[in-house]
């Protein structure tokens, strides 16, 4: 889900400001821009994998020490080199400018020093965790109205879904009645005639053919799970995109075996409903 938070921590020694976005993706995606080093950026990594499961998430630490003093270092044998070598190139005709050899790579080091990265790290962790439960508060407002909408959805399903129960036994009866009308009307032109059950037997056929009860019992079931799971405090995402899956595929074999126009209807109405559900429900943590 989407969202932002922003925080900023300071002590006497140092201030950061942690600034953390978050978009839809279907897995999680870190990115981290800091200046720490190697292995407080991967604590950084943890923090947020601590608390976001689904997103592409961009993190952005910004340290300032407080101290001027150790804000940054001039690299002087960086700047004797570029002295020497812009001296020579200029000659006599012009003097070296050095305010424009301080912006020139290698010149000022701005990083932290290793040194002080153990008094950095309490206050950029903070910093890190008050932006994330920034970012929580703005996806879980995000994450109730997609929950509202998810279980409309789902009602709509239950709606439709009722609908192709009350109409699945019309199926049957519509084929034995075509069927029979169809037989005596041959019957009849040609003089023959033909046993009840030989009819009977092939109307049982094509009534297991067409039988849907398994599947309408089965996405019926998948329904009430989806809105409980939906429903419940805790953010189960993988649950809930597993049932939708479940849930297309037992909408999908009742559309191939029902042999019904309003049924048909219905199945287009309760797969339309599946795919906003499937959109939303694979941004759910």
């Amino acid at each position: 889900m989407t969202g932002h938070g922003q925080a900023s921590v300071q002590n006497d020694q140092v201030r950061v400001v942690a600034e953390i976005k978050s978009v839809n993706n279907r897995f999680l995606k870190t990115n981290i821009n800091s200046d720490l080093d190697t292995d407080h950026q991967a604590k950084l990594e943890t923090l947020v994998k601590q608390n976001i499961k689904r997103g592409s998430v961009n993190l952005r630490v910004k340290t300032q020490l407080l101290d001027s003093s150790n804000e940054c270092k001039l690299n002087e044998s960086a700047i004797r080199a570029y002295w020497l070598q812009l001296s020579e190139i200029a000659g006599g005709s012009q003097s070296v400018n050095v305010e424009s050899i301080l912006h020139l790579p290698g010149v000022v080091d701005t990083s932290i020093d290793d040194s002080l990265n153990t008094i950095v790290w309490p206050v950029a962790e903070q910093a890190v965790k008050e932006a994330l439960e920034k970012l929580d508060q703005m996806r879980t407002v995000e994450g109730e109205v997609m929950k509202k909408d998810m279980l409309a959805n789902a009602d709509s399903i239950a709606e439709k879904l009722e609908s192709v129960k009350q109409l699945a036994p019309r199926v049957i009866e519509g084929y034995s009645k075509r069927m029979t009308d169809r037989i005596n009307s041959l019957l009849e032109a040609h003089d023959v005639s033909i046993e009840p059950s030989a009819i009977i037997k092939e109307v049982g056929v094509f009534a297991e053919k067409v039988d849907i009860s398994e599947e309408t019992v089965r996405l019926g079931s998948h329904v009430q799970q989806f809105k409980q799971i939906a429903s419940a405090p805790q953010s189960e995402g993988k649950k809930l995109d597993f049932l939708v899956q479940e849930m297309l595929r037992e909408t999908n074999t009742i559309g191939s075996k029902a042999n019904d126009v309003e049924i048909a209807n219905n199945v287009v109405a309760i797969k339309t409903a599946i795919e906003r559900i499937r959109e939303m429900v694979q941004n759910v943590e």
